[in-house]
């Protein structure tokens, strides 16, 4: 590895944008990397160096420092430092995206790059049931009419809309007729119209949960709104305090199973919140992102069953299928269709028609069943022997959340967390500490567990037991 000089935090120049303090560190950084600024080898400030420098928490410094080294721009080695990971060249200013294949790394790249991952929230895309797709592909395209060829409207093909609504009522107990749902680009498209919808409704506030997505908080604030984070406890959201917010016009929840810390709305806290939406006039949206997939007992169905008329239902093939295939619905209360079109525009820019047609075939065939029941005995088999390993080799670890979805909960002793993320770092897991959940304006008094948040969705047949093994070597490492 070249050896390059190393930078003091006064010589990075770095521009930290939004309210959030770690995001924007990560974002300088990256971009800094990316555009060619810190070159490859580069020896970063150590993070009292750099928090001294930018006037910001060290905390704040090692908690990017160790998201970048897990994402691999960063390397992190005892006695060496943090350093720009070696990669493939930067793409420099004017220049279009390297075309795939091109610019392959070297094979000190290669090793900077993660070797493991039990990133949350990602399906097995090996498992894509790729020939039976392509069969409903070839049965859309031969039976759809010449218009679909055309730019579509903003409702969505309503071949799509008539199977999702059987679909949804059979599977989670939806209540909708087709013309109640909006085809989107997935779950982020759809709360970004609804974002734009509750502006219009001047809203001034949207209440979440404490722990979530801050790429969905971003999405609310850059719609005008401020986030009002919720309380919790060991029954899930306390949905009561809803009362105390202000100007609250909708509050964004996972109730069938929260993300990331894994457990199902208590039945008192679904119906307070339909109640305060009746009450208020305000909307529940509901982010159903991994319903399907329950393991131990009878799905939980949907929120949306209890008030059609007060909760807008968003689903997405993302975790049960692909997210590259871009595809997500809105089931609407029925006053509020008209506010999405008018925001969504007089024609469908997002989402192609064939895909839709695709996946219409794809539902009304039965193959998404059969799909959905095979991928959901295979990550509970990956679930079971997640649990297992830990109960031998890490018996001091406590596993939650794992009654559906994809990911589990590792909880781990209080100040150990970061540790563990470091100790990921340095063995080329991918992982997340559950501190990067919270929401920054959670109130100081609410519980702050620690722990890891892994997903068993992405790893290989191949890499599975290795990627175990990494695990417990982390947990070992961090005296967990």
């Amino acid at each position: 590895m070249t050896e390059q000089w190393a930078t003091f935090g006064a010589d990075l120049h770095l521009e930290l944008r939004g309210p959030r303090l770690r995001t924007g560190l990560t974002d300088a950084l990256r971009e800094a990397v990316r555009g060619g600024r810190l070159a490859p080898g580069t020896r970063l400030p150590s993070s009292r160096t750099l928090a001294a420098d930018l006037g910001i928490a060290r905390n704040t410094v090692a908690d990017a420092y160790a998201e970048l080294v897990a994402e691999g721009w960063l390397t992190a080695r005892q006695g060496s430092g943090t350093r720009v990971a070696q990669r493939s060249a930067p793409r420099r200013p004017g220049r279009g995206p390297a075309p795939a294949g091109a610019g392959a790394p070297d094979r000190a790249g290669a090793r900077a790059r993660p070797a493991y991952s039990l990133m949350p929230g990602r399906p097995d895309l090996a498992s894509f049931p790729r020939a039976q797709w392509l069969a409903s592909a070839r049965r859309a395209v031969n039976a759809a009419p010449d218009e679909a060829f055309g730019y579509g409207g903003p409702h969505g093909r309503v071949e799509l809309r008539t199977v999702l609504a059987d679909y949804l009522a059979r599977a989670r107990g939806v209540h909708a007729a087709p013309e109640q749902i909006v085809v989107c680009a997935g779950f982020v498209h759809g709360l970004r119209l609804m974002g734009a919808v509750l502006r219009r409704r001047r809203a001034r506030e949207a209440a979440v949960e404490s722990y979530g997505l801050d790429i969905h908080w971003d999405l609310l604030t850059g719609a005008g709104l401020t986030t009002v984070p919720l309380p919790f406890d060991e029954r899930g959201t306390r949905t009561e305090a809803l009362a105390g917010t202000r100007g609250a016009g909708a509050v964004l929840m996972t109730p069938a199973h929260q993300f990331p810390l894994g457990g199902a709305l208590h039945p008192d806290r679904r119906v307070a919140a339909v109640d305060w939406a009746r009450r208020t006039g305000g909307l529940v949206l509901e982010d159903d992102y991994d319903g399907e997939f329950r393991y131990d007992r009878q799905p939980v169905g949907a929120l949306q069953g209890l008030d059609p008329d007060r909760v807008v239902y968003l689903g997405t093939a993302s975790k049960s299928l692909a997210p590259g295939l871009r595809l997500g619905w809105m089931v609407l209360p029925p006053d509020v269709v008209p506010e999405v079109l008018a925001v969504k525009g007089v024609e469908e820019w997002a989402c192609g028609a064939m895909d839709q047609l695709t996946l219409a075939d794809f539902i009304a065939s039965g193959a998404y069943d059969r799909h959905v029941r095979g991928m959901r005995l295979r990550y509970r088999r990956r679930r079971d022997e997640l649990v297992a390993v830990l109960a031998e080799r890490a018996p001091r670890v406590r596993v939650s959340g794992i009654a559906a979805g994809l990911h589990a909960v590792l909880e781990l002793p209080p100040g150990t967390e970061q540790d563990a993320l470091r100790a990921a770092a340095w063995q080329g897991l991918q992982v997340q500490g559950l501190a990067r959940f919270r929401h920054p304006s959670a109130p100081a008094d609410l519980p702050a567990p620690e722990g890891l948040v892994v997903g068993y969705g992405t790893p290989s047949d191949s890499a599975w037991a290795g990627t175990l093994e990494v695990l417990c070597e982390v947990l070992r490492a961090s005296g967990s």
